[in-house]
């Protein structure tokens, strides 16, 4: 088969490796089924053709596209250039590709700069009740999960409103715009569909100075996330790797 190629975005390295084994468990894929970039450490090859996979999966990551450029830091500029220049083929082509947290705000941004922004619709770190909306009821990837359920979720952005050609999948009362999708194969989620209360644990660790929460509520957080009913988003992730395995 042709590999899926993940794309991360997070320069802490605890935190992108712990994503990365999320996606390979959640998703069943092994470690030759994917080519693994970190975009903060290395270049996407200027010969990579996206013919040569399976599908894109675009991890989270403290960024926001929606700030202005000079409060980015280098890093993240780097980061958010090298993703945003994939998206006009896969949009255009219409590529099985899956942006999870920060991938909407890539997907929104590229389809309509503007659409994502801090202006409403931000959550702090929680399981977020979710709903599938009628279209996602009839959408594959959507296929075997109820019509609600929790989501694990913790952003500063959001998407304001549905750009031209995208479908509502997923929503919620804190944020409308939980999954969405392009075209037919294009695919976004503001929620983490990789991420367990173990994941969540070990991000609320790495990030508790990066302005999600106050620092002495990790704690707190962390007995919530475990007391939470996060199950469902998974499968979404193995729905996404089984239509799209060549």
């Amino acid at each position: 088969m042709k590999p899926f190629l993940i794309l991360q975005l997070r320069p802490e390295a605890d935190a992108s490796d712990d994503e990365f084994d999320a996606f390979l468990t959640k998703g069943g894929l092994a470690q030759d089924e994917v080519h693994r970039i970190r975009l903060d450490q290395q270049d996407i090859p200027a010969d990579l053709s996206l013919t040569n996979y399976s599908g894109v999966i675009v991890g989270g990551g403290p960024g926001c596209v929606s700030d202005a450029p000079e409060k980015k830091q280098p890093v993240e500029a780097k980061i958010e250039a090298e993703c945003l220049a994939l998206m006009p083929e896969i949009t255009a082509r219409d590529l099985p590709f899956l942006g999870c947290c920060y991938g909407i705000g890539i997907l929104g941004h590229h389809l309509e700069p503007g659409s994502v922004s801090k202006k409403s619709y931000g959550e702090p770190v929680s399981a977020s009740p979710c709903r599938v909306t009628a279209e996602g009821r009839n959408d594959p990837l959507l296929a075997n999960i109820p019509d609600a359920f929790e989501a694990f979720v913790g952003h500063k952005e959001a998407m304001q409103h549905l750009p031209d050609g995208c479908t509502q999948l997923v929503t919620s009362a804190p944020c409308p715009f939980q999954m969405i999708r392009y075209g037919q194969n294009v695919y976004a989620t503001q929620f983490h569909p990789e991420a367990d209360a173990g994941n969540f644990e070990t991000r609320i660790g790495i990030y508790k100075h990066h302005g999600y929460f106050p620092p002495e509520e990790a704690e707190a957080l962390v007995d919530m996330v475990h007391a939470a009913n996060v199950h469902a988003p998974a499968q979404i992730l193995r729905n996404f790797v089984k239509r799209y395995r060549d």
